[in-house]
């Protein structure tokens, strides 16, 4: 029972969409009529406002983070195997990735989870929060194309989980990395054509 209260925790955290709440008050409208239609940072990028678009990624970092921390705080389970796949931490971790992605509030229509993946993956560990960040910062200052850098994070997540010791963790960031990639197959698709827009762009 303690892990799917937190996953139920975690998709409460992670179905709040930051995006569209922030650019609502900010007298911007609704971010799902331009751009891509996505509620994450990236395309509240292309409002022009960058103060909104920062406090929409911060805002999504911590909505994967805080139910990953409390849940290991609230349904900690000492008697759980160290090497437990899905204990209450990786329950929080994929409900706040499927908040996001499906949220209740707006018809099961979100974002792609790489922000609230973000938060998510430095709640786990904070070598895999570490690799994360400077794969997707890194990748985004080389090649500015948000979609390469986001898939880019979640397999450096998997792959640091395996690196430094979260072996536990590699099943739950494995589910999630799919599933975020598999929210980018049409971005993936542009990218084939040598159509996927540069973060910046208003298209």
């Amino acid at each position: 029972m303690n892990t799917l209260y937190a996953l139920l925790l975690g998709y409460a955290f992670g179905s709040i969409p930051f995006g569209l709440i922030l650019t609502r008050l900010g007298g911007l409208g609704d971010v799902r009529q331009i751009g891509s239609g996505n509620i994450g940072a990236t395309n509240v990028l292309r409002t022009g406002n960058k103060k909104l678009a920062a406090a929409t990624l911060l805002a999504d970092l911590l909505k994967g983070y805080l139910p990953v921390y409390l849940a290991g705080k609230i349904f900690y389970q000492p008697y759980l195997l160290p090497e437990a796949s899905f204990g209450p931490e990786a329950a929080a971790a994929l409900g706040a990735v499927l908040g996001h992605c499906f949220p209740v509030w707006l018809k099961f229509k979100g974002g792609k989870g790489v922000a609230t993946n973000a938060g998510v993956s430095l709640g786990l560990g904070w070598p895999i929060g570490l690799a994360y960040a400077l794969v997707w910062i890194g990748v985004l200052a080389i090649f500015r194309i948000s979609s390469v850098a986001g898939m880019g994070a979640v397999v450096a997540a998997v792959l640091a989980a395996a690196t430094f010791g979260y072996q536990e963790h590699i099943p739950v960031l494995l589910a999630i990395a799919g599933l975020i990639i598999w929210l980018h197959r049409s971005n993936i698709e542009r990218l084939l054509a040598g159509e996927e827009p540069k973060v910046g762009s208003k298209k």
